[in-house]
């Protein structure tokens, strides 16, 4: 799915440059057009090639990786300090400091935020039982085909060997590359790397609550916190920094994607984000690699964090697209209720994680699949249950999932029924639930063209069927072949 110079592309929607405002867009620093210049003019200067830190440059030469429109399927993660406390969410650090019911846990567990601030957790999140081959062997098993690990969450806690940002798991905690050691474990396993970067958020993410006693204000802290010192100054340093510790990230790990969160959002960070791009495409072009950011934002009042050259990414499916789309995207589904690891917390389905897969490639999407590990470094068993499960899933019906481009249509019948996929002249046909009296098919009718085969994954051989005018009638073996879903291989249409 190449699209020529100067075209709406595919992984992006076009809207104008206009000044958005909403919620998603004000997650970021609140600041000025001219503090968020003199960061962007600080170094690193753009390395050179034919990108420009210009919207008209992203339009002209962003294409969408081709690993990506057949990858599908990728996993996620929510791991850093927030996995220590494993109470109410990612956003611990947020919340202990402005929610009084976090605080009060806080204070029951670990001691009131003055004398036990979020800084405290630090050498807790040992990562002592990590084994990244592990890791990766098992999202190997559960059929992805890119992993990415969020690199620095709101907190502002870096997993990876900064020279910018001293709050590093390098450093600090688990004396670990993090990322570093993540990322050649997943590319040993023959699989696509990214990183997501929450840290522009991090500025402005602790509002304490007023007259709250906290270890905020410490000078010995105040680098961490982003709370003391909310000046111009202090903001433009963060901005600058922002920028070098994505060039860090490009430089040091050449992900195959770079993923923001929100805070990006906001039209006045334009030319940061502008400079980043610039940056991550004509280094991948050095490198001669497909790469892509993926952002987020939706919706009129947003609009869009990229107005081109990014992958549209929807948090939770209730928010992706409900039809099939022209442009390619993917949406981040975690597995527990919050994305960050909590205790107790109830696990999604296998049913419904691969069912969600399906819906988002009919649609012309992707999944990522995010998973919570633990402090230690373990990812528990029910959530290696699940990805073992889709594995499985994946390894008998992955061709209807690998590879493949949009139908006309992304399916018919609903939750129960089918869902649509190509790959060349053949069409895939997904139930969402068993068939057991046949699987008739209403947008297969003659009129579409003749149908000369029909087989069903993961069952040997061809399967009885009849069509005419109405549609396709498919015989059913007694015996289901998996669980979940399950993807009939029709042949001898002539598809567009």
């Amino acid at each position: 799915m190449r699209t020529a110079a100067r075209k709406p592309l595919a992984g992006v929607l076009m809207l104008p440059a206009v000044a958005f405002v909403s919620a998603l867009a004000q997650t970021g620093p609140d600041t000025t057009p001219d503090v968020v210049a003199r960061a962007a003019a600080a170094a690193p200067a753009i390395a050179p090639g034919k990108f420009q830190p210009t919207w008209e440059s992203l339009r002209t030469n962003y294409v969408v990786p081709e690993w990506f429109l057949d990858a599908k399927f990728g996993i996620f993660m929510h791991w850093g300090l927030y996995a220590v406390p494993a109470h109410g969410s990612e956003w611990y650090e947020k919340h202990m400091y402005g929610n009084p019911g976090i605080t009060r846990w806080q204070t029951e567990h670990f001691g009131p935020p003055d004398t036990f601030g979020y800084k405290d957790f630090v050498p807790m999140f040992t990562c002592a039982k990590w084994d990244p081959d592990a890791w990766a062997a098992l999202f190997k098993q559960a059929g992805a085909r890119i992993v990415i690990p969020t690199a620095e969450h709101h907190d502002g806690f870096a997993l990876w060997d900064s020279a910018v940002n001293p709050w590093n798991a390098k450093r600090l905690g688990p004396q670990r590359d993090l990322i570093g050691d993540l990322a050649r474990a997943v590319r040993r396993q023959g699989l696509k790397f990214g990183v997501s970067n929450h840290g522009i958020e991090h500025f402005s993410f602790i509002r304490p609550t007023p007259g709250l006693a906290t270890d905020l204000y410490n000078t010995n802290w105040a680098d961490f916190y982003s709370v003391a010192d909310r000046s111009p100054a202090a903001c433009e340093k963060f901005l600058a920094d922002w920028v070098a510790q994505n060039a860090e990230l490009i430089d040091q790990y050449q992900p195959d994607m770079l993923w923001f969160d929100n805070g990006v959002n906001a039209r006045l960070f334009d030319p940061l984000k502008l400079k980043v791009a610039a940056y991550y495409y004509n280094r991948a072009a050095a490198w001669d690699k497909q790469v892509s950011l993926s952002t987020k934002g939706s919706g009129a009042a947003a609009g869009p964090a990229y107005l081109a050259g990014s992958i549209l990414d929807f948090e939770r499916s209730s928010r992706m697209p409900k039809e099939r789309t022209d442009f390619v995207w993917q949406v981040d589904e975690p597995v527990l209720y919050r994305f960050g690891y909590t205790e107790n917390s109830p696990i999604a389905s296998a049913a419904g994680s691969v069912r969600l897969l399906v819906d988002a490639t009919s649609k012309n999407g992707a999944l990522l699949l995010n998973i919570s590990p633990k402090a230690d470094g373990t990812i528990p068993d029910d959530q290696q249950k699940l990805l073992r499960q889709i594995g499985a899933w994946l390894e008998v019906n992955g061709d209807a999932i690998y590879g493949t481009r949009p139908w006309t249509r992304s399916g018919e019948g609903g939750g129960r029924g089918f869902r649509f996929t190509t790959k060349g002249d053949t069409l895939y046909a997904i139930a969402l639930s068993w068939p057991t009296n046949g699987a008739w098919i209403t947008a297969v009718p003659s009129a579409v063209g003749k149908v000369t085969e029909v087989e069903l994954l993961g069952h040997a051989g061809a399967l009885g069927f009849s069509q005419d005018a109405a549609g396709l009638k498919i015989e059913v073996p007694a015996e289901k072949p998996g669980d979940y879903a399950y993807a009939f291989r029709i042949r001898g249409l002539k598809l567009k």
